[in-house]
């Protein structure tokens, strides 16, 4: 029996891929390597001692999908598959709701039809909007999303719970991500876009080797000590563990949201110095105008995932950036 693991080619997913083979399990991988490419996956190969299964398809289609359900006993679903630019999804909105929702929308139908019945959703922290206390828990409420993104995240929460409630040997972990940041440790796997990177790290480090001009922080002017946007920056390895912890626990008819983050807010401005001590390297940067679709601050209250999964974030947000820089060099 294997796991099935869409859009495992990119960053958080051939992450995960290598931490389930690591555990033990049987590997499937599906992407339509639209932001990742095929190099990823002969990478995790030398990782973990062997080819894994790949097919390139696209999850809004149902028949290639199901194909790859018919090739194998498939026992669950670690479902990453989805565009994911807050940017991007202010300008291209339709896009952004067309493949995360529609394609979660199929890859359930084909799980239903096939009887497999466990999934592991990569959700967002986005799915709170701007919360109205910090740090935030999940009992939270769903707030009106910031960005398009983060709508589609609260959309597909919603189809996975429908799901488990009309399916009673079904189960959902709705993982809810804060920023995860870093690389494999072997600099094999990382974060490589493809084009211009939307995400602060891939960037910054771009910025550092000379590959682009300086690194603009999105606004000095919010309501906190620096200025810059908080978040809660967690380790890419410490992320991937946590999808193995939640597969291991799923009970039938359950439908758990958890928080994974390291329950500490950092600023734009302070990862920026972070990585300046962590590395030896100086960030050139300059401040820009704010950017649509950015909440001001939110971390995270991990306790529930503590408590429950027997995880937590164990890794600094120094050693993440100077994984993530060894990674950039090295490639």
């Amino acid at each position: 029996m294997a796991i099935l693991v869409t859009g495992g080619a990119g960053y958080i997913g051939s992450h995960t891929v290598v931490a389930l083979k690591e555990a033990g399990y049987d590997v499937v991988v599906v992407d339509n390597l639209c932001n990742s490419s095929i190099e990823v996956l002969s990478a995790v190969a030398k990782l973990v001692g062997g080819e894994v299964p790949f097919y390139k398809v696209d999850i809004q289609d149902k028949e290639e999908l199901k194909k790859v359900f018919e090739a194998h006993e498939i026992e669950g679903v670690v479902h990453f598959a989805a565009l994911k630019a807050v940017g991007e999804s202010v300008e291209k909105p339709e896009l952004y709701m067309d493949n995360n929702v529609g394609g979660t929308k199929v890859l359930l139908e084909v799980m239903q039809e096939s009887g497999v019945w466990n999934i592991v959703f990569s959700s967002s922290c986005t799915v709170y909007g701007q919360p109205e206390i910090i740090p935030v828990d999940e009992s939270a409420p769903i707030l009106p999303a910031e960005s398009p993104y983060g709508e589609t995240k609260q959309q597909c929460e919603k189809l996975i719970s429908g799901f488990v409630s009309e399916n009673i040997n079904s189960s959902a972990s709705l993982l809810r991500y804060f920023n995860p940041i870093g690389a494999h440790p072997s600099s094999l796997i990382g974060e490589s876009p493809k084009g211009i990177p939307n995400n602060l790290v891939p960037l910054l480090c771009q910025a550092v080797a000379g590959l682009r001009g300086e690194l603009v922080v999105f606004g000095d002017d919010y309501p906190t000590e620096d200025g810059s946007c908080i978040r809660d920056y967690l380790h890419v390895c410490d992320l991937a563990e946590a999808h193995v912890a939640a597969l291991k626990i799923q009970k039938r008819g359950s439908c758990e949201a958890y928080n994974l983050g390291t329950g500490r807010g950092s600023s734009v401005l302070e990862l920026i110095a972070e990585f300046e001590k962590a590395t030896g390297e100086k960030v050139p940067y300059k401040i820009g105008s704010r950017r649509e679709g950015d909440i001001i601050e939110i971390f995270a209250d991990p306790a529930k995932a503590e408590k429950t999964l027997g995880w937590r974030a164990s890794r600094s947000m120094g050693e993440a950036l100077l994984d993530a820089w060894n990674w950039a060099k090295a490639n």
